[in-house]
C-alpha cells in the first residue's frame, strides 16, 4: 500500500470517526430533572413553562420560578396571552438534530418556551420612555409562556391597538412578521401582481394573504376543503382546493409564490411561475430528524443558479419597526388573527401537541390570566406525541410559522 493510500485512509476514518461523534453528541438526549421545589424568598415567584430536557411536549413542566426585574433599559409586561408556533414544537423535541448546535447538547440551554406575547406593562427601566405602566403591548422573547416577561425596549415590542385583543395581538408576531418579510422583502410583491399562497389557512398563511391584498396583489390561496370559505372571507380572490385540483399544472401563471408546505418539488413550483417569478420557501419537506427542512432548501437554491426565476429561504428577524407596522394593519382592520382553539398556560404541552398534529386553523393561543395560570391534569394523546416528528415526514416542517 503506497504512503498516500495510508494517508487517504487514516484521513477517512478520522472524519468518520469525527461525524459519528458528531451524530451522538447532537441526537443524545439527557434525562430529565426532576424540577426542585421552589419555596417563597425575597423575590417573588411567577408561573412559567419550562423545559429542562428534549422530547414529547410531556416533558414540559409548570414551575414557579422568579418572577423577572426589568433592567434599566427593559420592560416587565405581565403575559395575558402567548402563542404557539411550530417553533416551539421543534424545539421541544430537539428536531431537526442540527438545530441542537445552537439550543444545546443533550438538554436545552435555555429551559424558557414561547416566544409570542402580548400583555400590559407592569414597570419600566429607569432608562425606558417608550413605554410606561398600563401600556398593553405585544412581541416575541424567549419565555413568553410565563405570567411575565422582560423585554428591552428598542427589541420586538409594540403598542398593541385598542381594538385588537390580548389573544389577536399575541397570534400576530412569528407569523405575521414572516408573511410580511416573506411578501415585502424577498419577494417584492408590487401591487397587481398575481401571488399564489401555498398552505393560505396555517398560521402564516392566513397573514400572508391579508397582507398581500394590503399591497394591492391579486391572491389565489391553497387549502383543503374545509378551509376553502375561511381564505376568501381573508380577502383571496381565488382559492384552489388541492384535494380536488393541483396549482402547478394549472394554465395560469404567477409572479410570487409564497410556500408554507413544501408538497412540491422546485421544478413542479417552476411550472407555475411567470418568467422572472420568485418562490419564497417558507415550509419544506422534511428529509428526517437530522437535517430537517435544509435538503429541500438546498434544492430550491440550486436551481436558482441555472434558471431565471428565484428560489429563496430566509429565517424572519422580529422587529419592532415591523410590529409596529402589523400593529397599523391590524388596528386599521386591513389583517385579523385568525385563531382556531385556545388554552390556559397549564395546558401548553396539550396546546403544543394540538399544533404539532397538523389540525390548526390559523394560530393557537395560550391564555395567561392569573386566576386560570395553574397547572392542569393533562394525559398524551397516544400515538401523536411520540411519533410526532416521525408523521411530519408526510407532511412538511415549518421553520418561523
Amino acid at each position: 500500500m503506497t504512503m498516500k493510500k495510508r494517508i487517504f485512509i487514516s484521513l477517512a476514518g478520522v472524519l468518520a470517526l469525527a461525524i459519528t461523534s458528531l451524530a451522538i453528541m447532537l441526537s443524545y438526549n439527557a434525562e430529565c430533572p426532576t424540577p426542585a421545589s421552589s419555596t417563597q424568598g425575597p423575590q417573588p415567584l411567577m408561573k412559567a413553562v419550562m423545559q429542562r430536557c428534549y422530547g414529547s411536549p410531556e416533558m414540559l413542566t409548570l414551575e414557579e420560578i422568579p418572577k423577572p426585574t426589568p433592567a434599566d433599559n427593559e420592560v416587565l409586561v405581565r403575559v395575558q396571552a402567548a402563542a404557539v408556533n411550530p417553533l416551539d414544537w421543534h424545539g421541544a423535541a430537539g428536531v431537526p438534530y442540527v438545530m441542537r448546535l445552537g439550543s444545546g447538547l443533550g438538554t436545552p440551554k435555555d429551559p424558557r418556551t414561547g416566544v409570542d406575547f402580548a400583555g400590559t406593562v407592569e414597570s419600566v427601566g429607569k432608562q425606558v420612555t417608550r413605554f410606561k405602566p398600563g401600556d398593553e403591548v405585544f412581541g416575541g422573547r424567549g419565555g413568553a409562556f410565563a405570567e411575565y416577561v422582560v423585554v428591552p425596549e428598542d427589541r420586538a415590542i409594540a403598542a398593541k391597538p385598542s381594538n385588537v385583543t390580548f389573544e389577536q395581538a399575541a397570534a400576530i408576531p412569528i407569523a405575521a412578521v414572516t408573511a410580511l418579510q416573506a411578501l415585502r422583502d424577498q419577494a417584492h410583491v408590487q401591487a397587481g401582481q398575481r401571488v399564489l399562497i401555498n398552505g393560505a389557512s396555517g398560521g402564516v398563511g392566513t397573514f400572508a394573504v391579508q397582507i398581500a391584498k394590503s399591497f394591492g396583489a391579486e391572491v389565489t390561496g391553497v387549502c383543503s376543503t374545509r378551509n376553502v370559505e375561511l381564505v376568501r372571507t381573508l380577502g383571496a380572490d381565488h382559492v384552489i382546493d388541492y384535494k380536488k385540483e393541483g396549482f402547478t399544472t394549472a394554465n395560469q401563471r404567477y409572479d410570487v409564490i409564497i410556500d408554507n408546505v413544501g408538497n412540491h418539488s422546485p421544478l413542479k413550483l417552476r411550472q407555475a411561475l411567470t418568467p422572472n417569478g420568485a418562490v419564497v420557501i417558507v415550509g419544506a419537506p422534511k428529509d428526517g430528524p437530522w437535517i430537517g427542512t435544509f435538503m429541500g432548501i438546498i434544492k430550491g437554491t440550486v436551481l436558482s443558479w441555472f434558471v431565471p426565476e428565484k428560489f429563496v429561504f430566509f429565517v424572519a428577524r422580529l422587529t419592532q419597526d415591523d410590529l409596529t407596522f402589523l400593529a397599523r394593519l391590524a388596528g386599521e382592520g386591513k389583517m385579523t388573527a385568525v385563531i382556531d382553539r385556545n388554552f390556559t398556560l397549564g395546558e401548553v404541552p396539550a396546546a403544543i401537541e394540538y399544533l404539532a398534529g397538523w389540525h390548526a386553523r390559523g394560530k393557537v393561543v395560550v391564555r395567561v390570566p392569573p386566576d386560570t395560570a395553574q397547572s392542569q391534569k393533562w394525559k398524551p394523546t397516544p400515538n401523536v406525541v411520540s411519533n410526532v416528528f416521525n408523521e411530519s415526514s408526510k407532511r412538511s416542517m415549518t421553520l418561523s410559522r
